[in-house]
């Protein structure tokens, strides 16, 4: 969840060549155009049909796709900045880790979230429509959501206010979580906080999981396919949560391979932090039958629009 931590930007601390930086730079920039611009096909199918958002899970997975916009564009245009300004003001760095924080913290809370919504429709379907209503999603579930992460980012917002001199946000540094928020008690903060919603999303991920599959095996192609989403979250969890263990990482990959240490920190960068955010589109955009249909209808327009 450590959205301009150590991921993208650790990785030009150590210069690459001119050609291989602008290879970086190309494959980066090409993936987050593509994945952005089938976000924004799969927003624009949302808001044109009434099902769609008028259907809480649609809702909690548009505000999943719109997280993923904000924090692929974010992680993007620092992973240019380290390569091209490399440094620039704690202010403007300070708002932009927040922001991508902010937006990557919500992924697995949302995660869980479409979780148990899916655990409701399949195990408790009779109540469901009274459980799962457009108000308690949109003011009462994704309100949630963000209290939580703000509750877990903005005290180390707080902390550096209040331990680090005015000058210090008017300077310049290479911009990473762990310059500008430099004190001791936001890492062990951060460590303990995530520890906390590691174990209680997996719980959640993994209970409705075999929940779910327990019923699959009497019921209906709904549930088995219901079952199949959550094994497809369970995945996307597991790529968005690998950055808990990112300073780990680091120390094996140092250890492991040191004369390809920048090259291994690209590719775990992609793992981590683009391909989660290339999953969204799949679950839904592809697997889910009307979305399916709208957004294909909305992509032929379009090629023969042009």
């Amino acid at each position: 969840m450590d959205a301009s931590s150590g991921n993208m930007t650790v990785v030009i601390a150590y210069r690459d060549s001119f050609t291989k930086a602008v290879t970086k730079n190309a494959i980066v920039v090409v993936l987050s155009i593509s994945i952005n611009y089938i976000n924004a096909g799969l927003i624009r199918t949302f808001c044109k049909h009434q099902i769609f958002y008028t259907n809480p899970r649609y809702i909690l997975f548009i505000h999943l796709v719109v997280n993923d916009i904000i924090q692929v564009t974010l992680t993007v245009l620092l992973f240019i900045i380290s390569y091209t300004i490399y440094k620039f003001s704690v202010s403007v760095c300070c708002t932009f880790i927040l922001i991508a924080l902010f937006a990557t913290e919500n992924t697995p809370l949302n995660l869980a979230c479409m979780a148990v919504e899916c655990y409701i429709a399949i195990c408790v379907p009779l109540r469901h429509v009274q459980i799962c209503t457009v108000k308690r999603t949109t003011l009462m579930l994704i309100g949630l959501i963000w209290a939580t992460t703000m509750l877990s980012v903005l005290p180390d917002l707080f902390i550096t206010l209040a331990t680090e001199p005015m000058d210090f946000f008017h300077s310049q540094v290479f911009c990473l979580r762990e310059t500008v928020f430099q004190d001791p008690l936001i890492i062990k903060k951060r460590d303990i906080t995530y520890m906390f919603f590691l174990v209680i999303v997996w719980l959640i991920i993994f209970y409705t999981y075999f929940r779910i599959m327990f019923t699959a095996k009497t019921a209906s192609k709904d549930a088995k396919k219901a079952r199949n989403t959550i094994l497809l979250h369970e995945f996307q969890l597991l790529l968005c949560m690998a950055i808990y263990a990112f300073p780990q990482l680091l120390i094996v990959l140092q250890q492991w391979s040191p004369m390809n240490y920048k090259d291994s920190l690209f590719t775990l960068y992609i793992v981590v932090q683009i391909l989660p955010r290339a999953i969204s589109p799949i679950i839904y955009g592809i697997r889910d039958c009307a979305f399916r249909r709208y957004l294909k209808s909305y992509l032929l327009c379009k090629l023969s629009i042009s």
